[in-house]
Parts: structure tokens; sequence; C-alpha cells
């Protein structure tokens, strides 16, 4: 089974103004493949709180690619993936924002959320922040670089398939009660997990 790790950065507040994108791929319980293409909003407005977030400026994709033209790029490897994001809700109102603005039906896909993962089975870390748990399981990373973000949410996803004892990520679901989410071209439907009913679910908590 492949999943694909995404991550995006925007240039503003609004949830359409992708501005770069990362992507990681994990098969066989490795990731085998890192990428990230910068992406030129439809609306060319770069706020400066974002800007101090990632680094990245209107002249550095003033000449990249649009959205849609970026994500046909990978479209068909989607559809072939189970995508993986921390903090789903965010990345995936990325997507749905930006095919909005052109008009496009949304990409078809399966999808898992590490943030939602990461509450169940270590609810009792102080906080579940991509940089915190990169710090709790001993990675790092550059957080807010598309690609680094993209790879460490891969990590951490290895990390929960490993804690709780499964072949892959693909298994963790069931064991969470997790419900994954899917987008469609018709819509889409949330990545869900009920709370936890004991203090946790792996050996890093703290009970």
């Amino acid at each position: 089974m492949k999943f694909i790790a995404i991550d995006f950065e925007t240039a503003n507040e609004q949830r359409g103004s992708a501005c770069s994108v990362g992507l990681a791929w994990i098969e066989n319980n490795e990731i085998t493949r890192v990428e990230e293409r910068l992406i030129r909003p439809k609306d060319m407005r770069f706020s400066g709180m974002n800007i101090a977030i990632h680094g990245i400026r209107p002249e550095h994709v003033q000449d990249a690619p649009e959205f849609p033209i970026v994500m046909d790029e990978f479209r068909h490897e989607f559809r072939s993936a189970v995508m993986i994001a921390h903090n789903a809700a965010f990345d995936m109102s990325v997507i749905r924002n930006a095919y909005d603005q052109y008009g496009l039906a949304y990409p078809e896909f399966d999808y898992l959320c590490t943030l939602q993962m990461s509450r169940k089975v270590w609810s009792g870390f102080h906080s579940h922040r991509l940089s915190d748990l990169s710090e709790h399981l001993g990675f790092q990373f550059k957080h807010h670089n598309a690609a680094e973000d993209a790879a460490m949410c891969g990590r951490v996803a290895l990390a929960i398939a490993k804690e709780l004892g499964v072949a892959h990520i693909g298994q963790i679901p069931k064991l969470i009660n997790m419900s994954p989410g899917r987008l469609h071209s018709a819509g889409y439907k949330a990545c869900s997990c009920p709370p936890n009913k004991r203090k946790s679910l792996g050996k890093y908590s703290v009970v």
C-alpha cells in the first residue's frame, strides 16, 4: 500500500492561497521520495505574517505554475495512494479552496490525519504540534518548509504504526476507531476520530 504525506504553505490567511506544496512518498514502511513545488497563487497577495513563517516571497513564485498545473503533475499518483497530513483539516481545505477558485473538480483520494492519530495514541504529550512530536521522537527537521513538514508527517505516521505494532499505516485507523476522510469530485468527508476513553494507547504518554 502506498501513502503520500502532503503539506501546504499559504501566502496569506486565505486557505486557497497555496504558495508551496511538499510531498513525501511512503512505501514498504520507508520514505522513498520527497518533492517540493512552489505555487503561484491566483491572488498574488502575501502577508508579512506568512512570509515570516515560511520565508516565501512573491518574487520566489512569480514564475511558478499555478495550483491546478502543480496538482495535475501528481493527480494520477493520488488516485492510487492514501494521503496523509498533519492537521489534515487545514491541508484538505487548502486543496478545496484552491480548486474552487478555478471552478475545477477536486481530485479523488482517501486521507488520514496524523494530528488526530497522535492525540489518540500519545494523549499524554503536552503538545501534538509537528515540531513538538519531532522532538519527542528524536527527529530533526526544518519546520514550515513544505517538503520537510511532509516528510516529518510521514515519519510520525510510521512511528505511530510501530508504536501500535501494526504492519503498515493503513492498519492504524481500525485500532483507534478513526474514520478516514475522503476527497472526491462532488465534495468531501472529513477524517474523524473519537476522543480517548483511557489515558493513552502508546508508551510515550504521561500517566
